[in-house]
């Protein structure tokens, strides 16, 4: 294996392969910053251009995207409050925070030096004990899907920083969007109203384009008109210090390696890793009451999270060729149009492209946290920008990137609904993470509850009769209660303080 290794790790610096990697991973740090525009959406744009290339090139300059895709996400969400992609919306809770704090440098270094982590962990876990973690994924039934978007859900009560019931509110409103569509079972047309567009359900990306990016604009105008002189917002350029990283670490190290075991799991994403990371660094840490105020924990967790899934998605694709997300989806395309087959063949017939792409991912999560760092006082010029500039650029971008996904109108207005709903429920102080959180996770729980259920002949016995559902139950019963205990002593810190 380690032969193997070295030679992929040649193939990944030579002249005819590093330069394409570098393209992927700058295209996918852009593609990733843009509202609207995902890292699924970058590999399936420049799947075409791969046909006629080298197989390891093909697949290295995807990948790259994907990794840098990732990454990107979290720019945005940082500096604007708008996260490129799904993946990066737990970012927000932390990251802008210390942005609006004017500590944005900082956070964008906290940003790429856990995702460097959670990125290098999942691609030696990957390379590491691939079949492993493949068999494990494949006990995953529908019990067990559901069980762990039920842990998913318990999150709502973590991320709702200050009263829970707004929090289980906000939650209802996400489950509720995502009961529009088709009945997964039945095929039945629930709450269309006979709009074509909406039989396939409301796509979760112009709806977190509408939260964040569009409520946030309309909040940033609301201020504009208040304020009689426009400030500019400056911020310092001191990256993380050794306090952070000393800080930051153990988090990183524990959200990485959760988040490759996430993402080894077929139809677990980059999003979902980030926010049950994130859940679980906030209920590990002593000082949880810092958690969406600017922590670095809670920014390193989130960060490394989504990037620790790149590999754990690429488990079950390389040795089962069952991919682990969307993107990985795509990429299992690429792999087909190579003429390469998924599975444990591909390790003894094509083990010089196998181990190349592994070692590529290495040279990939390395790349990303170079040009992450290098970037930032570019980056950071983005706030200095003034607001009555930034906000129209915004609404644009957000408006395109709506329309982007599927060339639908549909779309825009989906994204403009929300972004209102968003400025309204800011106003009322009601989160609006957890109703990105259940459009996610709702559709995911109902579908394989409703199959559990067929396939136990509507007992719930599935529940404790399967020891990894049983364990996510067990941990979904635990998360809430030691979010209740942590806001219990929470009040009586402020009580008695």
């Amino acid at each position: 294996m380690f032969e193997y290794l070295i030679d992929g790790l040649g193939t990944a610096m030579s002249p005819a392969v590093l330069p394409v990697l570098v393209f992927g991973v700058l295209g996918g740090i852009i593609l990733g910053a843009l509202p609207g525009l995902t890292a699924t959406m970058g590999v399936a744009i420049l799947l075409p251009f791969t046909f006629g290339m080298e197989p390891t090139s093909a697949l290295v300059m995807l990948i790259g995207v994907y990794i840098g895709g990732i990454y990107g996400g979290s720019i945005a969400a940082i500096l604007l409050k708008t996260p490129g992609t799904p993946a990066s919306a737990a970012t927000v809770l932390d990251g802008h925070t210390m942005a609006a704090k004017g500590q944005a440098a900082r956070a964008l270094s906290i940003s790429a030096v856990a995702s460097f982590i959670g990125g290098l962990i999942s691609t030696i876990v990957l390379i590491a004990i691939a079949p492993k973690l493949a068999t494990f994924a494949l006990r995953f039934n529908a019990p067990e899907y559901f069980a762990l978007a039920l842990f998913g859900l318990t999150i709502i009560a973590s991320v709702s920083s200050k009263n829970i019931l707004k929090g289980l509110l906000a939650g209802s409103i996400g489950l509720l969007v995502a009961t529009v569509g088709l009945d997964p079972i039945s095929s039945v047309p629930r709450f269309t109203f006979g709009i074509m567009d909406l039989y396939s359900g409301i796509n979760v990306i112009p709806v977190l384009i509408g939260l964040f990016a569009l409520s946030e604009a309309l909040n940033q105008l609301e201020k504009l008109h208040k304020e009689k002189q426009v400030k500019t917002q400056k911020f310092d350029h001191k990256l993380l210090s050794k306090t952070d990283i000393k800080e930051m670490l153990p988090t990183a190290v524990k959200s990485g390696a959760m988040g490759t075991a996430i993402g080894s799991v077929p139809g677990a994403g980059a999003d979902i890793s980030a926010f049950v990371c994130y859940n679980e660094a906030k209920r590990s840490s002593k000082n949880p009451e810092e958690f969406g105020k600017g922590s670095v924990r809670g920014l390193a967790a989130a960060e490394a999270g989504n990037n620790g899934v790149t590999g754990g998605s690429l488990v079950p694709l390389l040795t089962l060729g069952v991919p682990g997300d969307a993107t990985a989806a795509v990429l299992l395309g690429a792999l087909i149009v190579q003429g390469l087959t998924p599975g444990p063949l591909l390790f003894t017939q094509n083990p010089d492209v196998v181990y190349g792409v592994f070692s590529s991912m290495l040279v990939a999560n390395l790349l990303m946290l170079v040009v992450g760092l290098i970037g930032i006082r570019f980056f950071c010029r983005i706030i200095e920008v003034p607001k009555l500039i930034m906000i129209p650029v915004i609404i644009f971008l957000s408006v395109v990137g709506a329309y982007a996904i599927n060339n639908s109108i549909f779309d825009v207005g989906v994204a403009i609904s929300f972004g209102l709903l968003g400025f309204f429920l800011t106003k009322m102080e009601i989160p609006s993470s957890p109703i990105l959180l259940a459009i996610i996770l709702g559709p995911m729980a109902e579908t394989n509850l409703r199959k559990s259920l067929l396939m136990y002949d509507g007992s719930w016995s599935f529940l404790y009769e399967r020891p990894i559902a049983l364990a996510f139950v067990l941990l979904a019963i635990f998360s809430v209660y030691s979010t209740l205990r942590m806001k219990k002593k929470q009040s009586l810190k402020e009580k008695h303080g």
